[in-house]
């Protein structure tokens, strides 16, 4: 019962990092990949569609991304969904393929990218907790049903303290690099 309680919480823990760093991929650097634009959706002959999943996406040097749509007649709506994205970047059609070209970052552009980063790691943090909340109840629980004893619960508080803190310091290193990635000039 304990160790279910345990692994749980551990694997809920891991999959709210592996969300920060997914959402992170999002946030924009200064140098081009992929996954800026991959997660956008095109209109794909009336329904909503990945841009992986209808064009090819390289990166063509680091300040340039090159999107080449499987078919011709899909330039126009990928254009489209770029246009509409939140991201503020504007393409270059040359026939089938179309280029992004990313300029670089200002120095105040960055800093907010960076208050982002350290909000979206925040949320993180505060989910952990609440994991850990959680496990903590479900420990009680067991106490009060009289299913373990007081040292037990104790000694499930504090290895579910443990591997919040370890979760923790694993959100700080993900921010930490995200936002050392960000002011790489």
């Amino acid at each position: 019962m304990l160790n279910d309680i345990k692994k749980d919480a551990q694997s809920r823990m891991a999959k709210s990092i592996e969300a920060l760093r997914h959402t992170l991929t999002k946030v924009r650097t200064g140098r081009a990949s992929a996954s800026l634009v991959d997660h956008l959706k095109v209109n794909y002959y009336g329904s909503e569609m990945p841009l992986s999943q209808v064009a090819s996406i390289a990166v063509a040097d680091a300040r340039s991304l090159l999107i080449t749509p499987w078919e011709k007649n899909m330039v126009a709506a990928v254009e489209k969904a770029i246009y509409a994205s939140d991201l503020g970047l504007t393409p270059n059609t040359a026939g089938t393929a179309i280029r992004i070209n990313l300029p670089p970052l200002t120095e105040e552009r960055r800093k907010e990218l960076s208050k982002h980063v350290h909000a979206e790691g925040e949320d993180a943090k505060v989910a952990i907790r609440n994991i850990r909340r959680d496990a903590n109840q479900h420990v009680k629980e067991l106490l009060k049903d009289k299913k373990i004893t007081e040292d037990e619960e104790r000694r499930s508080e504090d290895e579910i303290q443990k591997l919040t803190d370890k979760a923790i310091k694993d959100v700080d290193e993900v921010v930490k690099a995200k936002e050392q990635e960000l002011m790489a000039v």
